[in-house]
């Protein structure tokens, strides 16, 4: 009998750019690729089989550390949102990540290519929140498929809480001609006006102005789509059971020092996050969130589309 031969991970590819940020280059058969940074663990490119961009990058982002990155897909801990003498997104996005040496097994494949990050706390993270913690991130790309899971452990002497949040920003054809699906019905915190609670009466998130709203309680799946590229991401969540929806329109926009004035019109940031709820670990616990983002062709129509095939999961 002749042994099964196990497949092997695809390796690595890293290297250095000319702004000296450390770069890991993981790609799949079919020719889709994702760029990732160890300088805040950050997923700056994400494309497809056909060398297509997926992923928004402001043509004014700040490559410098310690600056974040506004673009991507960023991790943000400890806070999302909340008011503190913390940043608004928290710290771990702007901060040296490692390659984690010691990864929990993952089956190895041919079919896709993964790596594994790790950020613990710095003396310097101890000034401003003083609390002891591990991070953990594991990004792993297959055809038309990107998925993180994010893990935090206490390694303090004391329980703490906080409200983590994946920051997802997509590259679209032209914000106008994009809605959201999955969303309506729902509360929501309109942060234009005091994060004042709404109930969501459309059929979808449409946008025709500045948009700043965490959504509640929102389920499994999610999906955004792109009219004019006949285009739909399809954003599914477990851990993280908000959902903040952002564009800043042409006004905001141009008052952000790191985004281009016309940027707005390519854009839609939605946020994964756990903010009404915020998660509380105790000494030696561990959180676990997990996100699944994809891309699946459309021929959606205004008035055409039913939800109810397009959206359908679990909260």
């Amino acid at each position: 009998m002749r042994a099964r031969l196990r497949p092997r991970p695809m390796p690595l590819n890293m290297f250095q750019d000319s702004d000296e940020l450390s770069r890991i280059i993981l790609t799949e058969p079919t020719g889709s690729s994702a760029d990732v940074l160890l300088y805040g663990g950050q997923i700056v490119s994400w494309k497809n089989e056909k060398n297509e961009e997926l992923l928004f990058k402001s043509s004014k982002a700040n490559l410098k550390q310690p600056k974040a990155i506004r673009g991507g897909i960023s991790v943000c801990f400890p806070q999302f949102g909340n008011m503190s003498s913390l940043d608004q997104q928290g710290f771990a996005r702007s901060r040296l990540w490692s390659l984690d040496r010691d990864p929990s097994p993952l089956p190895p494949s041919d079919n896709h290519s993964s790596v594994d990050l790790i950020f613990k706390s710095t003396r310097e993270d101890l000034k401003i929140w003083p609390r002891s913690f591990e991070l953990r991130l594991r990004i792993t790309l297959s055809a038309g498929k990107v998925v993180l899971i994010l893990r935090v452990r206490n390694t303090d002497n004391k329980p703490f809480s906080f409200s983590p949040a994946l920051c997802n920003y997509l590259r679209v054809s032209d914000i106008s001609e994009v809605r959201i699906e999955g969303l309506e019905t729902l509360d929501y915190l309109d942060n234009l006006v005091n994060r004042t609670r709404f109930t969501e009466q459309a059929d979808a998130v449409t946008f025709d102005g500045e948009v700043d709203r965490t959504y509640l309680c929102t389920p499994y799946k999610i999906a955004i789509i792109d009219h004019e590229k006949k285009r739909t991401f399809e954003l599914k969540k477990i851990g993280m059971g908000d959902t903040v929806v952002w564009n800043p329109w042409k006004r905001k926009a141009k008052a952000i020092n790191d985004m281009g004035d016309e940027d707005y019109e390519s854009m839609i940031c939605l946020s994964c996050a756990a903010i009404e709820n915020p998660v509380v670990l105790k000494q030696g616990e561990e959180w676990k969130g997990y996100q699944e983002l994809s891309t699946v062709s459309s021929s959606y129509c205004s008035g055409q589309l039913d939800p109810r095939k397009v959206i359908y999961g679990f909260h």
